[in-house]
């Protein structure tokens, strides 16, 4: 079972950069979206074969997530049910029969960090969410999950220290969420492969590879004798992200 998860940093833009194309070569079973900034009705997509479930932030052109999948799951869900983080389209979860399927838009710490104390109350609820739902089945989890956990994960980790994204505060918590029953798939398999799936739009970064990892595929623990491969989709543009992969048998 193939799984796709990609931030199109605005779905609109990214389908005049051959997104459908893109969607087609990857072929997933479950395709997640993040970041793809547009309101119910701005955009009319689909592709044979596929159901899809979308959450819109209530700001226009700001966040959002979606997912599309072969599958017909058993229920669906939009945030986490805390009035708090569920305004900006972040979450859904879709109840599979032997999984949850969850895909997340983690908020930015933002310039000057004015939203790191946000950031950590929502690491700690979106953390609670997942063992919640680990309760009763294995989740995968994937997104633009916005940190670099590790020096691995990002090109200049000296400069970037007190950045969004790599702030000592933000590594903590995703060492704490992979320390509770998780497992980030591409790094378990590649311990160390130096790839990224992020890259600034300023100054050439993408072409230099100044880049970080902040897309994540995690999987419940016990899933992990079911985990075949996770990649890095590099070749594949129309985005300042990247497509990254996970399989599962």
């Amino acid at each position: 079972m193939k799984f796709i998860s990609w931030n199109v940093n605005g779905l609109r833009a990214c389908v005049g950069k051959d997104f459908k194309e893109s969607f087609a070569k990857l072929d997933a079973d479950f395709f997640c979206l993040q970041e793809t900034k547009m309101q119910e009705g701005q955009l009319d997509i689909s592709f044979d074969g596929y159901e899809s479930y979308w959450n819109y932030a209530e700001k226009k052109g700001y966040s959002g997530t979606a997912i599309f999948t072969r599958h017909h799951p058993l229920s669906v869900s939009k945030g986490i049910g805390i009035e708090e983080h569920d305004h900006e389209g972040r979450v859904i979860t879709l109840e599979m029969p032997d999984f949850y399927m969850v895909t997340v838009y983690t908020p930015n710490s933002q310039d000057g960090l004015r939203r790191l104390d946000y950031r950590m109350q929502w690491e700690d609820d979106f953390q609670a969410y997942l063992h919640r739902l680990d309760q009763h089945k294995p989740v995968v989890v994937c997104g633009d999950m916005n940190v670099a956990h590790e020096e691995i994960d990002i090109k200049n980790p000296k400069t970037n220290r007190r950045n969004a994204g790599f702030t000592d505060e933000e590594r903590e918590r995703m060492t704490q969420l992979l320390s509770s029953g998780f497992t980030d798939t591409f790094r378990v398999l590649h311990p160390d492969e130096v790839t990224y799936s992020w890259w600034s739009y300023r100054f050439r970064a993408r072409e230099k590879n100044a880049g970080w990892r902040i897309d994540y595929f995690l999987i419940s623990d016990r899933l992990r004798t079911r985990l075949k491969g996770a990649a890095i989709h590099t070749d594949i543009f129309g985005s300042d992200h990247c497509p990254v992969e996970l399989d599962l048998e």
